[in-house]
């Protein structure tokens, strides 16, 4: 199957994982920046910071425990927010869950997840190597694995922001989409550029953990050195056998990257100014158009803010300051 095939694939998927998953998930809302006066179409925030379980991850959570037995135990990996998602997801399907979480994930998302239950599993520091590990464990056939993004019905599941998007908004210009593993831009991507070509789809990497955005730019899988983030949701490497890569290397229009001081003066201008507190992964996107503000003036351009799961100690002190 090639790039543009799987694209198609993926888009086709997203209304068929809508139909699954509507009853659980919120439509969330698209709001127009503060900033802006109110004739202009200038810059709107697609609220999935919003979403039960604050964070997108569920609509691809849902998508793919839908897809399973019930009666199988499922083992994912996870920074955080995919964890806490498949909690809910496993909630409503009744899976049993395990969870392998890096040792430094974030303490708010680690006490929500163990507050539904699930059992979890501290492994090293890095979410690439968590995502070994449950793997790992999975061989034998005891679990189910579930992926965070390498995996075509979690995509689907995420597209299913583009298919709401495209019924909330009367064009998109410009879409602003965080990159992790690359799950999220890669369906969002895909409905986008099957049912509006026109609109550009604007990666955003962090500087400090940047390993899909050198993977894209080498054209294969690369490893690349990770630092700590304040967009700790989008941490971490990429699968050796990605079927993101292809799709983000399809889709994506432009990558920019962002320095963990441009993150914290999105953070700081979204708590001040559009009077929301989001995670750092969030403010990743809304940075890339900070960044360039003039090179967007007059279109209509759309963060997509993927979730609020943040660690207060580490965000408050930066929502805080001047």
């Amino acid at each position: 199957m090639t790039a543009s095939d799987l694209v198609r694939s993926i888009a086709d998927d997203a209304v068929a994982a809508r139909d699954r998953i509507k009853g659980v998930i919120l439509e969330t809302p698209c709001l127009r920046s503060r900033d802006q006066p109110a004739d202009e179409s200038g810059l709107i925030f697609k609220c999935e910071n919003f979403q039960h379980t604050a964070s997108f991850k569920l609509r691809g959570a849902m998508s793919k425990l839908s897809t399973l037995p019930n009666d199988m135990p499922v083992i994912t990996a996870s920074s955080g927010n995919h964890g806490i998602a498949c909690c809910h997801a496993a909630m409503t399907t009744g899976h049993d869950l395990t969870i392998v979480l890096p040792e430094n994930v974030a303490k708010a998302k680690l006490a929500i997840i163990q507050g539904y239950g699930a059992k979890t599993i501290l492994h090293s520091r890095d979410s690439s190597l968590c995502e070994v590990h449950a793997k790992e464990l999975a061989a034998d056939g005891s679990y189910t694995y579930v992926s965070p993004y390498n995996d075509p019905q979690v995509m689907a599941g995420q597209g299913t922001i583009g298919l709401e998007l495209l019924e909330q908004l009367p064009q998109i210009d410009n879409i602003f989409i965080s990159m992790g593993g690359g799950g999220l831009i890669s369906g969002i991507g895909a409905v986008l550029k099957a049912q509006a070509p026109a609109t550009r789809i604007i990666g955003v990497a962090a500087t400090n953990s940047a390993g899909l955005a050198a993977c894209m730019e080498a054209g294969r899988i690369v490893e690349v050195e990770h630092f700590d983030t304040l967009a700790d949701g989008v941490a971490g490497g990429v699968d050796e056998d990605s079927l993101t890569l292809p799709v983000s290397m399809e889709i994506v229009d432009r990558v920019i990257h962002c320095s963990e001081q441009e993150i914290g003066n999105a953070l700081h201008r979204l708590a001040w100014v559009d009077k929301m507190i989001v995670e750092g992964a969030a403010a990743l996107a809304y940075a890339a158009y900070l960044s360039d503000e003039t090179a967007f003036a007059g279109q209509t351009n759309v963060i997509l803010l993927c979730g609020a799961n943040f660690d207060q100690s580490k965000i408050g002190p930066i929502v805080a300051g001047a």
